[in-house]
């Protein structure tokens, strides 16, 4: 597959944001996700109560954000092999357009992720080609930019010894009029600081959950990690601190710490909650939502998500709507959405 694939798809659609596209930095790979009662002690085993194949990652940020009517590019690395072949197949059934042309020779990755009884999940990732990232792919993604961009980079991304200074060099090069997002994720205690600090130094907004807060400030209290967070990146970068069911704490440029609360529902599967959470806050920032309704707006699509089996349940505009049912910010998004 090669260069820009349906360029501006989906323009025009209901929905559809007039400027701007949703570009990843991330990888997307295929999840191989076992439903278990809970893990099994060292050294022992446990039967999977249900297995299935699916493409995750990144991808799960594109799909949350592309089925809110954000156009979306893949600018990861894909291999050449089956599990390539089915995330370059998945992305095209979303609409999300893919920037790089595949490496020749190696397959892409896999994730097998044990869900348990609970909701929670656990990770062992094995790399593939979407860790090889070269100078020539982050030319590639820069020449693919276009104005209103928003750009999405994966703390995992960092973490791999290949990919993190290719990505920390990108970013560094990316012009002012693209937005970034970071997404620290739960390997950022492994990103080198000389990779992690330009990216820090460059967004617009980080993300994280309660344990990447916790790693990054070293405080447990959700509040005082958003706190803390927001003043060590500076005036000109906003911090949303995801606390699960009990919603957010979001810091915007500039201001203070403020809790939106979420919504309690009964939690079948939380892998992809926090993507869903991601693609939704940026699909509806996309739509021109000021930034307290864009988050609201992102906890409900995470509260749907989990109640869903499968890693890529980000609601569409119906389904937020409905799911909302007269809660804010059903205006602002029933206007934003349907313009």
């Amino acid at each position: 597959m090669s260069g820009l694939v349906n360029p501006g798809a989906g323009d025009g659609a209901p929905g559809e944001p007039t400027r701007g596209r949703l570009v990843l930095l991330g990888n997307a790979i295929v999840d191989l996700v076992m439903r278990v009662p809970a893990l099994p002690e060292r050294g022992g085993d446990t039967l999977s109560q249900d297995t299935a194949l699916t493409t995750g990652g990144g991808f799960n940020v594109l799909t949350a954000a592309r089925r809110l009517g954000l156009p979306a590019l893949y600018a990861g690395a894909h291999g050449t092999g089956p599990f390539a072949d089915r995330v370059r197949a998945d992305l095209a059934r979303e609409g999300i357009e893919v920037v790089l042309d595949q490496i020749a020779e190696e397959d892409t990755g896999f994730c097998v992720a044990f869900v348990d009884d609970g909701g929670e999940r656990t990770f062992a990732t094995s790399l593939g080609a979407e860790a090889r990232l070269t100078e020539a792919h982050a030319e590639a993604v820069l020449a693919a930019l276009r104005p209103g961009d928003m750009v999405q980079i994966s703390g995992y991304g960092l973490a791999y010894p290949v990919n993190g200074p290719v990505l920390a060099s990108l970013v560094a090069r990316l012009p002012e009029h693209t937005r970034v997002f970071l997404d620290p994720g739960p390997l950022v205690d492994q990103i080198p600081r000389e990779v992690l600090a330009p990216v820090l130094a460059r967004c617009d907004w980080v993300s994280c959950n309660q344990r990447e807060g916790r790693l990054l400030t070293g405080l447990d209290d959700a509040h005082g990690a958003a706190a803390a967070l927001a003043a060590r990146l500076g005036p000109r970068t906003g911090v949303l601190l995801r606390a699960d069911a009990d919603g957010c704490w979001l810091v915007p440029p500039g201001g203070e710490p403020l809790h939106l609360p979420g919504r309690r529902v009964t939690a079948v599967d939380s892998n992809g909650a926090g993507d869903a959470h991601t693609g939704a806050f940026l699909a509806l920032l996309g739509h021109g939502l000021d930034v307290v309704a864009a988050a609201q707006g992102a906890n409900a699509a995470a509260a749907f998500a989990v109640t869903r089996h499968g890693p890529a349940t980000g609601p569409t505009p119906g389904e937020l709507l409905r799911f909302l049912d007269g809660d804010p910010p059903t205006a602002q998004l029933s206007s934003a959405l349907r313009r």
